[in-house]
């Protein structure tokens, strides 16, 4: 158990300010307790928590991916326009996972080939992306996604849970198997720690930095499935501005911006963070505007709490030198 604690302290650290969060909104209004709400909760960290975790991936090997939320509306797009047009679902999915992987490859290709910062890359792609899908679309949405598509992720199953939510646990056990269960995920924590010493000791940092932005395309497109399925339509302007909780989610639960640290479980905590705050300020009836102010400071302090451990650990050690 205590080897449990030691590894992840940061993020057993963040689900305890997540509980007493859930205590204030409770005690401010009691309503917070009930099923419904713990529903809503579970519905908005779904999306915020499958983008998280793709761009987890990028920060892991010490890069950033600005835009996954145009992937999320490109891939929306495309696979509506496959039902809409009478396409198979299930089709329409896997189209929707290529295209993910070949936006998040382009990021790749930009990043390895081009020797772009990853900011600069990516900055770019967000415009490119969304400029193609106004492009696509002429800025109209695509509207009349059938059930027969909708159900496989917004159908309920029990006490109102819906498929997505499934999905999404589904996600974070394959980030999961990847990262602490594959050489492929020592790899991208070796790439982010250090790339040059990665490159020395044989790894091939070009492919593991590819794969990180794959993945972070393909965890975009499914957010864009889970969104089209609970809306029943694609728009060219979905997914504005989700990159920013997407960071604040992986910060919050403990991945290092400069790279070579981040876990699931601690993206997981923090989506679920965000979920509740959004959640709670909605519950005990702030304005919604105030959400972008406590993002913004969360994101803060997230990131000096990850200098304070740092300072702390090299203070000990002194001591234990000493």
């Amino acid at each position: 158990m205590k080897q449990l604690f030691d590894k992840y302290k940061r993020e057993f650290i963040v689900l305890l300010a997540t509980i007493a969060m859930c205590a204030i909104f409770t005690i401010m209004n009691s309503n917070f307790l009930r099923w419904s709400n713990f529903l809503t909760i579970l519905q908005q960290m779904v999306l915020n928590s499958i983008l998280a975790v793709g761009m987890m991936f990028a920060i892991i090997t010490g890069g950033i991916d600005l835009s996954i939320g145009c992937t999320f509306a490109i891939t929306g797009i495309v696979v509506a326009s496959i039902t809409v047009g009478g396409g198979n679902p299930i089709i329409a999915i896997i189209a929707g996972l290529i295209v993910g992987a070949v936006l998040g490859a382009f990021n790749g290709f930009l990043v390895n080939n081009l020797k772009l910062q990853p900011f600069i890359a990516t900055l770019g792609t967000m415009s490119l992306y969304r400029g193609i899908a106004y492009v696509v679309t002429g800025g109209q949405p695509v509207t009349n996604v059938p059930d027969s598509y909708r159900n496989i992720f917004n159908g309920k199953m029990f006490a109102g849970i819906r498929y997505y939510i499934i999905v999404m646990i589904i996600v974070f056990v394959i980030a999961y198997i990847i990262l602490q269960k594959t050489r492929t995920g020592a790899y991208l924590y070796a790439v982010g720690g250090n790339e040059e010493a990665a490159k020395l000791s044989g790894v091939n940092t070009v492919r593991t930095k590819y794969i990180a932005y794959i993945i972070c395309g393909v965890c975009a497109s499914i957010a864009g499935l889970v969104m089209l399925a609970s809306l029943g339509s694609a728009e060219s302007t979905a997914g504005t501005g989700y990159e920013t909780n997407a960071i604040a989610a992986a910060a919050i639960g403990g991945t290092r911006m400069a790279g070579g640290r981040g876990t699931p479980f601690g993206t997981f905590i923090g989506g679920l963070m965000l979920a509740v705050l959004k959640v709670g300020m909605v519950v005990i009836n702030v304005d919604s505007f105030w959400q972008y102010v406590v993002t913004g400071i969360i994101i803060i302090v997230a990131s000096y709490f990850e200098f304070l451990q740092q300072d702390v650990q090299a203070f000990l050690a002194r001591r234990k030198q000493a």
